[in-house]
């Protein structure tokens, strides 16, 4: 997830990079010994400060999800006012 809040700061993320730290954070808990070194190192190209910083991040944007501040998009659905086309594609079907 890469809301407009994560895209602040100094430096962007790669997809890449975004997939590569939510994996390190799944091996990397907050147990876990010079956590925010290790997954930089995971991440490759970020410094700790800058994993720790885009997981603070990622923390307050899920806050806001969770308080429901955050609205629903508008994703088109499909199939919805469409069953012509449904309707049509059905004529051509022959059951045997």
């Amino acid at each position: 997830m890469a809301s407009s809040s994560m895209s602040r700061g100094s430096s962007s993320w790669t997809a890449k990079q975004n997939k590569a730290f939510e994996k390190a954070l799944a091996v990397y808990d907050k147990d876990t010994p010079d956590r925010w070194h290790n997954v930089a190192k995971a991440v490759g190209g970020k410094t700790a400060e800058e994993v720790k910083s885009h997981y603070e991040l990622l923390v307050e944007d899920v806050k806001h999800i969770e308080a429901g501040q955050v609205p629903f998009p508008n994703y088109r659905t499909t199939g919805h006012g469409n069953s012509n086309d449904e309707d049509k594609r059905m004529k051509n079907v022959k059951l045997h």
